[in-house]
């Protein structure tokens, strides 16, 4: 019927209104360096305060806040790679990133937590 023709028009419409002004999240060159932090527990604002670090300042990057997106301080990542963990179970949490380590060392996964060593 023509009610349903103007039912469909209109669920076209708004679903092209919808993906029009959707964000695209994209990576390319104009990424700063540093890894956005995880988010331990909760959510922040559901809003989109950055789409890409370039709407950030200095050093922050765009990151996730588990709803939304906002400008966050990035953690360091430092060259090299960590060695598997192995030996007797370590659980405890010493680091959360390489900015958080003495002079080259990374921030590694032991047998049952992070904690900072030499890379490989």
């Amino acid at each position: 019927t023509s009610m349903d023709k103007y039912a469909v028009s209109a669920l076209v419409l708004a679903l092209s209104a919808f993906v029009q002004f959707q964000p695209v999240f994209t990576q390319d060159s104009l990424n700063k360096p540093g890894v956005c932090p995880r988010r331990k527990w909760g959510y922040g604002q559901c809003a989109e305060f950055c789409y890409d670090d370039s709407d950030c300042p200095n050093e922050e990057k765009c990151c996730s806040n588990g709803c939304g997106h906002e400008c966050t301080v990035p953690y360091k990542v430092k060259p090299g790679r960590c060695a598997l963990p192995q030996g007797t179970p370590m659980c405890a949490e010493y680091c959360y990133h390489d900015g958080q380590c003495p002079e080259e060392q990374k921030c590694c996964r032991t047998t049952c937590g992070h904690a900072c060593s030499k890379p490989c």
